[in-house]
C-alpha cells in the first residue's frame, strides 16, 4: 500500500527542490525525509527524484505520479475535514423506530428540539410493531426506540419514561356516565379498536378483567383513523390520550375509563450502544418531552 506520509515527502520535495526545505516544512529530519521518498521509489519501482545541481527534480517517472499524489493528498485532506463535525459532535446520524402513534404525537416534537440544537443532525425515523423495532434495535439496525412497554432483551436498556392514559372516545354529545365508563357500559356500544401490539393487549386485558370479552365491530391500524370515524358518529372507542391532544377535539367526547388504565412508553437501546452526542440529544429531548406534558396536565 502507498503511504500516504510517503506521498506527502515526495510532493514536498518537488515543490521546494530541496529535501531539507521539505524537511523544514513537514516538521522531519532531512534524512528521514530521504528515507520517505526512498521507499515510496521501492515501493513502486521506480526513480521519482533526480538531483540537477543543488535542486532536487522530479524525473520522467515522477512528473507521471505527482498529479495522482497531488490528488490523492487533496482527497485526504477533504475526508479529514469532512470528519470535522463528528470529531466536534455537531454533525451525526440517529435512527428511531417507533409506532405510528409516538410516530405522529410525541416524535414530532422531540426531533424539532434536537434538530434546533444540532442542526446537520440527520434523524431517521422507521415506524413498525414493537417486535420488529426491538429486533431491529438489538441487531444495531436501530439506534433508538420508542415504544409501548412490556419489552424484554438481554442485550437491552430500557428506560419507562412517560404514561399515557388510556381514555373513552365517543362522538361529540354523547351521554358519558359521572366517573367515566366502565367495560359493562362499554360493552353494548359499537366499539372501533386500534389493532394489534402491547396497546390492544392492555386494551382487551381491561375488558377481561371485568368477564367482558371485547367483540369490536372495526379494527385498525391507524388511531387516526379511529378518530375520524368516532367523530362521524359511527362507534367508540379506546385511545391513548397522547392521540387525543392534537387534531380537532372539539369533534370528540373523551373521559377516563374505570378502572384506570394507561399504557408506559420507554425508550430503549442495546446496553453497550455508544452514546453520540446526536443520540444523546433525542434522548434528553424525549426526557424533555414528558416534562412538559406533566406541566401541561
Amino acid at each position: 500500500m502507498l503511504s500516504l506520509d510517503q506521498l506527502a515527502a515526495f510532493v514536498s520535495v518537488v515543490d521546494l527542490g530541496s529535501f531539507t526545505a521539505a524537511a523544514d516544512k513537514i516538521g522531519l529530519t532531512q534524512p528521514a525525509v530521504s528515507l520517505q521518498v526512498k521507499l515510496l521509489e521501492q515501493r513502486l519501482g521506480v526513480r521519482l527524484i533526480e538531483r540537477v545541481g543543488r535542486r532536487a527534480q522530479p524525473s520522467p517517472a515522477g512528473v507521471e505520479l505527482l498529479p495522482h499524489a497531488r490528488r490523492i493528498l487533496d482527497d485526504c485532506a477533504m475526508a479529514k475535514e469532512a470528519m470535522t463535525p463528528y470529531r466536534e459532535g455537531s454533525a451525526g446520524r440517529v435512527r428511531i423506530g417507533t409506532g405510528g402513534t409516538a410516530s405522529i404525537h410525541l416524535l414530532p416534537r422531540a426531533i424539532a428540539a434536537a434538530k434546533k440544537r444540532m442542526p446537520d443532525l440527520e434523524i431517521i425515523v422507521r415506524i413498525g410493531n414493537a417486535d420488529e423495532i426491538l429486533r431491529d434495535i438489538e441487531a444495531n439496525r436501530l439506534d433508538l426506540a420508542v415504544v409501548t412497554l412490556p419489552a424484554s432483551g438481554r442485550s437491552l436498556e430500557i428506560e419507562p419514561f412517560y404514561d399515557d392514559e388510556i381514555l373513552a372516545v365517543a362522538p361529540k354529545g354523547s351521554s358519558i356516565p359521572s366517573g367515566g365508563p366502565d367495560a359493562e357500559f362499554m360493552r353494548d356500544k359499537t366499539l372501533m379498536l386500534y389493532e394489534g401490539g402491547n396497546t390492544r393487549r392492555m386494551t382487551n386485558e381491561w375488558f377481561i378483567n371485568a368477564g367482558i370479552r371485547p367483540e369490536p365491530s372495526m379494527e385498525f391500524g391507524s388511531v387516526e383513523a379511529i378518530k375520524e370515524l368516532v367523530a362521524a358518529g359511527l362507534g367508540w372507542s379506546l385511545l391513548p390520550g397522547m392521540a387525543l391532544k392534537s387534531g380537532n377535539p372539539d369533534d370528540l367526547a373523551t373521559s377516563p375509563i374505570r378502572p384506570r388504565l394507561a399504557r408506559q412508553l420507554g425508550i430503549v437501546l442495546r446496553r453497550d450502544k455508544h452514546l453520540t452526542k446526536g443520540l444523546r440529544e433525542v434522548i434528553k429531548c424525549l426526557r424533555e418531552f414528558r416534562v412538559n406534558r406533566e406541566h401541561e396536565a
